[in-house]
């Protein structure tokens, strides 16, 4: 099966590997947007797998040149520790405009990244 161009495989085989998958749909992330590694999980085909997208993240960032710093946890928060990437990651996503709220976390409601997904 092709798929007819969607931002998951880009118009290639829709056979494509998790990993691959996962890659493009970083990829596609949009400045001032987020996404959720359980959501990139899912629309790569594999809801249970957000562990797997940290892996992809953290194994191929620089790789791919990834903008690994629009991935947040689900609630929104950054997952990194101080002193690991934490401060680095909220500040390319506030340089971006994402909004932090009181607790740290960004509003998904506002900046939430929604993909249009065609097959």
């Amino acid at each position: 099966m092709v798929c007819s161009g969607c931002l998951v495989c880009q118009g290639g085989n829709v056979k494509e590997s998790f990993y691959d998958r996962t890659v493009n749909l970083i990829r596609s992330i949009p400045e001032g947007k987020v996404a959720t590694y359980g959501q990139i999980a899912g629309y790569a085909g594999n809801r249970r797998a957000a562990r797997q997208v940290a892996y992809v993240l953290h194994s191929s960032s620089e790789k791919h040149d990834l903008p690994w710093h629009r991935v947040v946890n689900s609630k929104g928060g950054i997952s990194l520790k101080p002193g690991h990437g934490r401060e680095l990651q909220k500040k390319l996503l506030a340089e971006e405009g994402i909004v932090f709220k009181e607790d740290d976390s960004v509003d998904l409601k506002r900046h939430l990244w929604k993909p249009t997904l065609t097959f």
